[in-house]
């Protein structure tokens, strides 16, 4: 049964969707918006969302012809060993998914394995440092997943087999106004005093700034500056460092340079980036992209919500305006891109699930 669905693009290109294909000429890039007003949608079981007679926005470029094809969207099937490598981006849910991970471990027969608690979390390592955690990963017996914050490592630059990697990404706003209000939280001081007791605790003043306040008086620590490098407890604005890697190149804020290096990354290596504002979608594509690790993944997952959902959960971070939260977003234009980016190729991949299922 041929399926085909229309889109319209800003730049009055039409494309359409016949079998598993979808195609654009070489110089679009399409970005999908939320359904029009007006729009009918139906969900199934699951709670996914389908479309009928849907129109959607499409702007930007493509370089290449997009083929909504599983095995060219799975990089899983490059993996070297049956060993994943979860490099997690710190307030994207990513506790949530350790956790699943390791009631996984029991139900599929993996062994699972996670980096020590730090005083200072290292995410940029040097070569030799890269190395050494490279070639520990590689000495895992398969299957087995290894959970760390750290920047992505290419274990094939140092001659070792390809694990398969996977993260979670967040809306890059949302994210950082949860990172300045998690390091604020009484409940974090307390757990890492009672792992590293002679911890100096903070300036009450700075626990006690709000992020509206932070913002509005162009704080240093809430000012977002384009091509900035800072290192310090409160930056962990840069989303597209997991991605981009440990190069130099890649700590400037918010450039070009790190987008795209970061962008290139997820392409070629990872096998999902999952996007915390849609777990259905997330869920459904690791368990059926990566069956190994994540079968079952949703039934687990559900069966036990409340559980998850209360995971790291912040109950001292108190709601910020659009109008500040549109300030913010400003400055986090190439942060932005890269999380549309991730989640439009988490679409990807669900599309093309759905496109072989109603073909077979």
């Amino acid at each position: 049964m041929e399926m085909a669905l229309t889109h319209t693009i800003s730049c009055q290109l039409a494309i359409s969707v016949s079998h598993n294909e979808i195609v654009c000429d070489r110089d679009a890039r399409f970005q999908l918006a939320k359904p029009a007003e007006g729009v009918q949608t139906d969900s199934n079981p699951s709670g996914l969302i389908h479309y009928s007679n849907v129109q959607r926005t499409v702007t930007g470029k493509y370089e290449e012809r997009e083929t909504l094809d599983i095995e060219a969207l799975n990089n899983t099937r490059r993996a070297d060993r049956q060993v994943l490598f979860f490099n997690r981006v710190p307030k994207v849910g990513s506790q949530t998914f350790m956790e699943l991970l390791r009631r996984l471990s029991i139900r599929n027969a993996f062994s699972f394995n996670r980096d020590r608690v730090q005083r200072v979390e290292t995410i940029r390592l040097a070569p030799i440092e890269q190395l050494h955690l490279a070639r520990m990963v590689s000495s895992y017996s398969e299957p087995s997943v290894y959970v760390k914050h750290v920047c992505f490592t290419n274990f094939t630059e140092f001659h070792l087999p390809e694990p398969i990697y996977i993260n979670v990404v967040r809306d890059p706003v949302e994210r950082v106004i949860s990172w300045y209000y998690y390091v604020r939280a009484p409940w974090y001081y307390v757990e890492r005093k009672q792992i590293f007791p002679d911890l100096p605790l903070p300036d009450p003043n700075w626990l006690k700034k709000d992020f509206e306040s932070c913002v509005l008086k162009g704080d240093r620590e809430c000012r977002y500056l384009e091509g900035e490098v800072h290192e310090g407890i409160g930056d962990h604005r840069r989303q597209t460092l997991f991605f981009c890697g440990h190069s130099e190149k890649c700590t400037p804020f918010n450039t070009v340079g790190a987008l795209e290096r970061a962008k290139l990354a997820v392409e070629k290596h990872y096998a999902v980036v999952g996007v915390l504002e849609d777990m259905n979608t997330a869920l459904t594509v690791l368990e059926n992209y990566i069956p190994r690790f994540f079968q079952g993944a949703t039934n687990v997952y559900y069966d036990q919500v409340n559980s998850f959902t209360r995971i790291n959960r912040n109950f001292f971070k108190p709601p910020v305006s659009e109008e500040v939260k549109n300030l913010v977003r400003s400055n986090f234009t190439r942060e932005v891109e890269f999380y549309q980016f991730c989640k439009q190729r988490l679409y990807r991949q669900y599309r093309a699930l759905k496109l072989q299922s109603n073909v077979l």
